[in-house]
């Protein structure tokens, strides 16, 4: 990627007004979307892995892991912990999968999903993460878009359920700050936006973004 990324901009100055009383709602009101087909074959499909190569192993999520070069990158940072990449974009996943050559992390998964339903079936089979990273997910940054954003979405208490150490990372601050606003909302958690520099990206984004001249904001909290 050239370094030539355009920050995120939006009319919005702040923590988003409507987000506390989202929030409420989602605590109070189960998510009850029926999962689909394809994300329970493909859920199942990556436990029996895991079962079968590593089942002892601590659990690592990479969510929204795009074409999953962050995903080999944690493999290899932590190999005594089995990594999961999980993203809805096959044709992205395809670019690692299809290109594994020699030193391909043998506690490595890519599994095409949709998260809204790999978050909810882990949390259903009583799965808990021990690291989950969360990349610099789409930060919809239009005032009519917070229920997009993760920290908006009705999954997110189900997300936060799972537990272990979690980290987001975003070039747009209010992003960050809203995802602290909203773990400790549901948590009591109070986790801090704090400036990232980026010495080693883990993604291609967070090189081309540290690259484009962007700051770059991260949250860690142990939940």
């Amino acid at each position: 990627m050239q370094a030539n990324s355009r920050q995120p901009t939006s009319a919005q100055i702040g923590i988003h007004e409507q987000l506390a009383g989202l929030l409420e709602r989602h605590r109070r009101a189960a998510f009850q979307k029926p999962f689909a087909d394809y994300n329970r074959v493909a859920f199942d499909a990556s436990m029996e892995r895991r079962a079968r190569l590593a089942p002892q192993a601590p659990l690592i999520l990479d969510a929204c892991c795009g074409v999953g070069a962050s995903s080999i990158a944690l493999a290899r940072a932590f190999p005594n912990h089995y990594v999961i990449g999980v993203d809805q974009s096959a044709s992205r996943l395809a670019r690692q999968i299809e290109g594994k050559r020699e030193g391909w992390p043998d506690n490595l998964d890519l599994v095409r999903a949709d998260l809204v339903d790999y978050w909810r079936l882990l949390r259903a089979e009583g799965i808990r993460l021990d690291r989950h990273y969360l990349l610099y997910p789409n930060p919809w940054p239009k005032i009519g878009h917070l229920s997009r954003r993760w920290h908006g979405h009705p999954v997110f208490p189900e997300m936060l359920a799972l537990g272990g150490v979690l980290e987001c990372r975003s070039n747009w601050r209010i992003y960050v700050e809203e995802f602290c606003f909203a773990i400790e909302a549901l948590t009591g958690k109070q986790p801090a936006c704090e400036a990232y520099l980026a010495e080693s990206p883990l993604t291609p984004f967070e090189r081309k973004y540290r690259d484009s001249g962007h700051a770059l904001w991260r949250t860690v909290v142990t939940l």
